[in-house]
């Protein structure tokens, strides 16, 4: 099979089930693997693995290992080195091999032993293969091989399923096209020579932000993906390709990440940070600003007039009918006065222009003596119908009303049962939890608007996805 794949080497299909989803505190309550051998030949072992913690009850169902079958099984400590000896030498080959791979590396991290390896996922090899199939989970690449397993979500039996499927790949593929698609998976991938090499190894591939830092530790750039790994590594690759990607591939000296459960948490964790802490290569974000809108006002027996206001400055029944967002009030009256002239609207009657009482006959605006305005100013065109055209003109840019009674709180899952719990209200973001008792305790009086976190969840609760919402 090694052959078949354009190996010199043996590999090990392996699979893990663990406590949780994230390596930096979930543990390995089981492994299984497969060893293949250049020649063919082959080998399994399986072990349950004592994880010192609890096994959250979703994952007792999910997998059908229960606490009470890992309490007499050995811990971690005591089945690495077999576990390295097996995988000594082996291409490390998995479905979304990042996940196994950063296990085993953080538990072996945490007894003192340095692992890396060269790693296979299967995932992105069925995706390079079948590029037009839409979903590569494992339970999908098995109903599309017709593969059965007896033992799914235990750890030897879905390693099982990783042999079978390579073994139908070897039948069904064309070997040359094969071994060409697992090489180009396999190069190296391409880091500064300043970053430790093994910071592709570390980094995961699940959704969240990162931070570049150059030297006397500077913060040089916060981004977000749904694949942290990816994006990051995307960075380097570009360096050639762009002066600016260059430029920022030279000066980085760390990278750091903070993992999300979901994109919208990687979103507005980015939002925030940029404007917090200010990187040196974010500054369109960074500068966005936003906080100005344009308020339409109603005056009793009069046209209605605007108001350059700060959103803040707002309450939440004020901010019914507000138009745009700008970075300061300059901004948006020069917008405000854009319209006006485009719609021949009644300056004085909005209140940007200063003179006689608006409808008395005796104080026609300067458009008006231009024939630019249609009198409203003079009692010529009625409070309802100038109010219309300016509602109209305005239309575009009018701010979404906030579609529920009070705050909210998002629950984002990553595929593993890990989540966020993010406690949103009035288009503003107040903070990211892991429960929802812990929602109920976040303070909401201080949170400023932003224009970005508006547009964010804009986006979001329109299609909302797989992600849960409840009113607190």
């Amino acid at each position: 099979m090694s052959e078949a794949l354009g190996l010199s080497r043996g590999l090990v299909c392996i699979d893990l089930e663990t406590t949780g989803g994230n390596a930096a505190w979930s543990r390995i309550i089981e492994i299984g693997l497969v060893e293949i051998d250049e020649d063919g030949a082959e080998r399994e072992w399986s072990t349950l693995v004592n994880p010192g913690v609890r096994i959250p009850s979703q994952i007792e169902t999910f997998t059908g290992i229960t606490n009470a079958m890992v309490s007499d099984a050995p811990p971690f400590e005591a089945v690495y080195r077999e576990l390295l000896q097996r995988l000594h030498g082996r291409l490390f080959v998995a479905h979304n091999a990042r996940f196994d791979y950063g296990f085993v590396r953080a538990e072996l991290a945490r007894i003192g032993v340095n692992y890396t390896s060269k790693v296979l996922c299967t995932v992105k090899l069925s995706r390079r293969l079948f590029p037009k199939e839409p979903r590569h989970n494992l339970d999908a690449v098995m109903r599309r091989h017709d593969i059965v397993c007896s033992m799914r979500h235990r750890a030897l039996g879905d390693a099982r399923v990783l042999r079978d499927l390579l073994n139908v790949w070897r039948a069904t593929i064309a070997p040359h096209v094969i071994a060409d698609t697992v090489d180009r998976l396999l190069q190296e991938t391409p880091l500064p020579p300043q970053l430790p090499a093994s910071l592709a190894d570390d980094l995961p591939d699940t959704p969240g932000i990162y931070r570049f830092f150059g030297s006397d530790n500077t913060l040089l750039y916060i981004g977000k993906s749904q694949r942290i790994r990816s994006r990051v590594l995307e960075h380097f690759a570009a360096a050639h390709r762009s002066a600016s990607e260059r430029r920022l591939a030279t000066q980085v000296e760390r990278v750091t990440w903070n993992e999300t459960a979901g994109e919208l948490g990687a979103l507005l964790r980015e939002a925030r940070a940029v404007k917090t802490e200010k990187p040196v290569h974010n500054r369109q974000l960074r500068d966005s600003g936003g906080s100005w809108t344009v308020r339409l006002k109603a005056c009793p027996d009069l046209p209605s007039q605007i108001d350059v206001v700060m959103i803040d400055a707002l309450t939440a029944e004020e901010q019914t009918e507000v138009y745009g967002l700008f970075r300061d009030a300059k901004a948006a009256g020069r917008t405000v006065d854009e319209l006006v002239r485009a719609h021949d609207l009644c300056a004085r009657v909005l209140g940007r222009e200063r003179g006689a009482g608006v409808g008395t006959g005796v104080g026609s605006c300067f458009a008006y003596q231009l024939k630019r305005c249609r009198g409203a100013c003079m009692g010529l065109e009625s409070a309802i119908l100038h109010d219309t055209r300016t509602r109209l003109a305005f239309a575009p840019s009018r701010l979404k009303s906030w579609p529920y009674p009070a705050r909210i709180a998002v629950i984002e899952r990553d595929w593993r049962g890990e989540q966020d719990v993010h406690v949103l209200g009035q288009w503003r973001y107040y903070g990211t939890v892991r429960d929802l008792d812990e929602a109920h305790a976040l303070i909401a009086d201080s949170v400023e608007f932003d224009a970005d976190i508006y547009r964010i969840l804009k986006r979001f609760l329109n299609a909302p996805g797989a992600a849960t919402l409840v009113e607190l």
